[in-house]
């Protein structure tokens, strides 16, 4: 396979890395705990159940790309299937809120892989986690103004080392939990929550729309990012569940529990000792690092298109005077606003809330999107299966995950339903009132361009 095409776009490898980039990145690091928490032993089964609903709204979003025009991402189907210039500002707004989710996902696991590290949790009478974490945002924040980024290859060698690592943890640490009173699966205690805590991970399965915000940097991308997205969601799934099944075995569901934030690492220190544990939180910190920087980017990428078609309000103005564009012509106020969300998130946020609100993003957009590709079976290459699934699974997550949250953590239940209520109002006055300058026109170039 030839990375850099002719045309200079990212071959299969290339593509098949961002996706996982964008999935593994940090997401493991971040979500395992929160999964284990809930799903006990089973939370293996948890990562599949949530991966096959991944797998089947990609290939809901195949099918739509391939038959809207132009090509694009959630906000460009709904504008070309539903021709609702609401819906698909909409859908955009929820899937940033999602993006500032994921982003603060992955720095407060920085900083409590951080913590872990230096072995001390207050400097100057301040929580270390939230300074790290803060200071991550900010580091990623000023290098996205400067307009550092990374290349093709970068990337690629990146998503190497970081399969790498979680393949050798759960390789290792198979080998060591055979060899010390067996692996545990947790086939014999099924129940409803897997399904509960599958829809809790959702947010680790979001990385492979990196793709189809990327289209003109993918070298014949029509049967490139198919391919792709159909190579890595599995390839994600099986690193998950053998990670999984790792942590649960050695370290044991009440440690987990305990420890949510850092459960690989210290899963690691049972069968690696201290050299085992600083090896997976060095690989935390790096993964997670790179997944702020890649979403941070990708985020303010997307927001730009908003802001063209109409879907942002105005004063982040895109056609704003240079000095205030960076990188591929991003405004810098855009950049320093998801910062600043962002910062509020990971500051005031618990890591079960955080990861709680963006996977209940993904999973409303991604439900949408399934059922939007459900309404196009009438064409001959679109399968009703793989969405109805999706759009069955998005319906049985929504409301388990809420359940959950009102029973087991009714803090993060009224959190999570508050800034949901809060975006949902936004959303509403800026697309049906006209509150902050909308108008239909503005957003026609979306079914136009």
């Amino acid at each position: 396979m030839t990375e850099e095409a002719a045309g200079g776009g990212l071959g299969l490898t290339g593509a098949v890395s961002m996706a996982l980039g964008g999935m593994i990145g940090g997401g493991i690091y971040a979500v395992l705990g929160v999964v284990v928490k809930v799903a006990g032993p089973l939370a293996w089964f948890s990562f599949v159940l949530a991966g096959i609903v991944a797998m089947c709204a990609g290939y809901s979003y195949i099918k739509l790309n391939q038959l809207s025009d132009p090509e694009g991402a959630s906000p460009t189907y709904l504008a070309w299937f539903a021709d609702s210039s609401t819906l698909a500002g909409m859908a955009g707004w929820t899937l940033l809120f999602g993006y500032v989710g994921s982003i603060a996902m992955y720095a407060y696991a920085f900083g409590s892989y951080a913590v872990d590290i230096a072995g001390v949790e207050h400097v100057a009478g301040l929580p270390l986690r939230a300074v790290l974490s803060l200071a991550i945002i900010g580091i990623f924040v000023g290098l996205n103004l400067v307009g550092v980024e990374e290349s093709g290859w970068v990337e690629i060698a990146l998503v190497v080392v970081k399969i790498a690592v979680l393949v050798g943890f759960a390789l290792v640490g198979l080998w060591f939990g055979t060899s010390h009173g067996g692996i545990k699966t947790g086939a014999d205690s099924l129940s409803f929550s897997p399904i509960m805590a599958a829809a809790m991970s959702f947010v680790a399965f979001q990385g492979w729309q990196l793709l189809m915000y990327s289209q003109g940097t993918i070298e014949n991308h029509s049967d490139t990012n198919p391919t792709a997205i159909y190579l890595s969601i599995p390839t994600a799934v099986a690193i998950y569940i053998g990670v999984a099944i790792v942590t649960t075995s050695i370290v044991g569901v009440g440690m987990v529990s305990k420890h949510p934030e850092v459960a690989l690492a210290t899963a690691a220190s049972k069968f690696g000792g201290r050299w085992g544990e600083l090896i997976i939180s060095l690989s935390a910190l790096f993964s997670t690092a790179s997944a702020i920087n890649a979403t941070l980017f990708t985020s303010a990428q997307f927001s730009d298109r908003l802001i063209e078609n109409g879907l942002l309000p105005k004063k982040l103005d895109a056609s704003s005077p240079d000095e205030f564009h960076v990188g591929e012509d991003l405004p810098k106020r855009i950049i320093l606003i998801l910062g600043v969300l962002t910062a509020a998130f990971t500051v005031v946020g618990s890591l079960e809330g955080i990861t709680s609100f963006a996977s209940l993003t993904f999973i409303v957009v991604f439900g949408g999107m399934s059922f939007l590709a459900l309404t196009q079976r009438d064409h001959e290459d679109v399968s009703a299966i793989p969405p109805a699934i999706g759009l069955i699974g998005a319906v049985l997550f929504l409301p388990m995950m809420l359940w959950h949250l009102f029973t087991a953590q009714r803090g993060v239940f009224y959190t999570v339903t508050a800034i949901t209520v809060v975006i949902v109002i936004l959303e509403l006055a800026y697309f049906e009132t006209g509150l902050f300058g909308y108008s239909e026109e503005e957003t026609s170039s979306l079914r136009s361009d």
